[in-house]
């Protein structure tokens, strides 16, 4: 009995050491110290809550038309900071400080993180949702009304299937791919229909709508995905949305380790404004794709017990089968 009361008592006490050790560093966490590439990048270009004033947040939409390509400049769909962006921003910021619910998730990341994938910890804790574009941001870019509707959607790599949500108002068929369990539970919930990342490509019928969002960096074999999409989208109509994190920096997780992509893609130019003229006229076309529009919008992030949100900077484009490939095909 004294043995057992000793061990409660040595528990106790490590748990409170290590909720007294995570509330010191709060304040003081850096990026420096995190050896993952994703959370490292995550870290690098975070916004605190002081830097979150109205006038910080538009540089987020800001574009220099002048630094595009020819092709490019007339394509570029100028975004702004709307009302659903506000409240993803408020009801991050909310929860950031729920104490003891952060407190909880730090320490069941920390036991987890060895032995699955952040994707999986944040859909079992329910947490890390994303958000890429607000309703109204999705329909300035495909150029449609709120009424407009069409027949099937995939997501490809949907997570907790809070984007998709998004786009599916606009669809009467809703399918999805994730290799997350949690996270295909959370889709599952949702009432999405749900294949395999080997089954999309056969399904017997094609789509109106594939969206890739923030994937392309994070698979093995992106132009080999961005063929299968092309082949799988309806004739003349069809649309594909993609997302890129830029600066692209492409990594692949692995048994909760980070290693180089098997296909890597080799993206030209320091700023965004070059990196979104390459992906354009040398990534996309090279494998049957044109650019249709393109926009900037915050990558944004649910954040934890240090941030409030995390933000990455996105280069969300809407895609077509070339005419050229159309015509060969």
């Amino acid at each position: 009995m004294c043995h057992l009361q000793l061990r409660t008592l040595l528990f106790g006490a490590w748990l409170l050491g290590y909720v007294f050790f995570l509330l010191s560093i709060r304040r003081m966490w850096t990026g420096k110290y995190v050896r993952s590439p994703l959370a490292r990048s995550l870290f690098l270009n975070m916004v605190t809550e002081n830097e979150a004033a109205a006038t910080e947040t538009q540089e987020w939409y800001q574009c220099g038309p002048d630094l595009l390509g020819e092709s490019v400049r007339p394509l570029f769909v100028q975004s702004h900071l709307d009302s659903d962006t506000k409240a993803f921003l408020k009801r991050s910021v909310d929860k950031s400080g729920w104490l003891f619910t952060q407190l909880y998730h730090s320490f069941v990341s920390t036991f987890l993180s060895p032995l699955v994938s952040r994707t999986s910890i944040n859909g079992f804790l329910g947490r890390g949702s994303m958000f890429v574009f607000s309703p109204e941001q999705f329909q300035q870019l495909l150029r449609v009304g709120p009424e407009w509707r069409s027949d099937r959607l995939l997501d490809l790599g949907a997570g907790d299937g809070a984007v998709t949500g998004v786009m599916g108002a606009h669809f009467r068929e809703i399918y999805a791919t994730e290799v997350s369990p949690p996270m295909k539970w959370h889709l599952q919930r949702r009432n999405y229909k749900l294949l395999g990342i080997d089954e999309w490509q056969y399904s017997g019928f094609q789509y109106d709508v594939i969206s890739c969002l923030n994937l392309l960096d994070r698979c093995d074999h992106p132009l080999h995905l961005l063929q299968d999409i092309r082949l799988s989208l309806v004739p003349n109509t069809g649309r594909l949305i993609v997302a890129a994190v830029l600066p692209f920096q492409p990594y692949v997780e692995v048994g909760g380790k980070w290693q180089r992509p098997k296909e890597h893609i080799k993206v030209q130019g320091k700023t965004w404004e070059e990196q979104v003229t390459n992906l354009s006229n040398e990534v996309f076309r090279k494998v049957g794709f044109e650019v249709e529009a393109v926009t900037r919008l915050p990558y944004l992030c649910e954040g934890d017990m240090y941030n409030d949100y995390y933000v990455l900077d996105d280069a969300v484009f809407v895609l077509k089968v070339s005419e050229s490939t159309s015509e060969s095909a």
